[in-house]
């Protein structure tokens, strides 16, 4: 991962984690993360993220994700599939995750919401789910960005 796309990763963190309420509360915090960063660098952070200024819970203005109704249905799958997801193989274009007890249900609907790319259709038992991919490649995609985004 790039260093802008690890500063905005780390400012997105901070911001949902602490309370800031100017650039130069965030451009000191990231100094703390080891980012060296000017003001001109995290106001076009500030601007790429999309960010917006709110009241926070004191009553004073505080970053904050700007983030649409689809944006919090794809957080809310995302955090659905890394709460769930235990593990996930493929054979051939069947690619098979295992879950918490209970949990598979919601994983396999998160996954139908989220229109992944080669995946065909899911089946869902109580912890585990089978997709149905197209190719044995979309498989082994789908397999390795699960890994990636979801598993330890």
């Amino acid at each position: 991962m790039n260093i802008r796309k690890r500063r905005q990763n780390a400012i997105v963190e901070l911001i949902s984690n602490e309370t800031i309420s100017t650039q130069d509360e965030l451009i000191q915090k990231l100094k703390v993360k080891g980012f060296k960063v000017t003001q001109a660098t995290v106001s076009r952070d500030i601007k790429d993220l999309k960010l917006i200024k709110k009241i926070g819970d004191s009553g004073k203005s505080v970053y904050s994700l700007n983030m649409d109704e689809d944006e919090k249905l794809v957080t809310k799958y995302h955090t659905i599939l890394s709460g769930s997801v235990i593990s996930v193989d493929y054979a051939t274009n069947i690619s098979v995750l295992k879950t918490h007890s209970g949990m598979a249900n919601a994983a396999c609907a998160s996954i139908d919401a989220m229109n992944w790319e080669g995946v065909v259709g899911t089946l869902a038992g109580d912890d585990t789910i089978f997709v149905l991919c197209r190719s044995e490649q979309d498989a082994r995609n789908f397999c390795i960005e699960i890994k990636e985004k979801y598993l330890e």
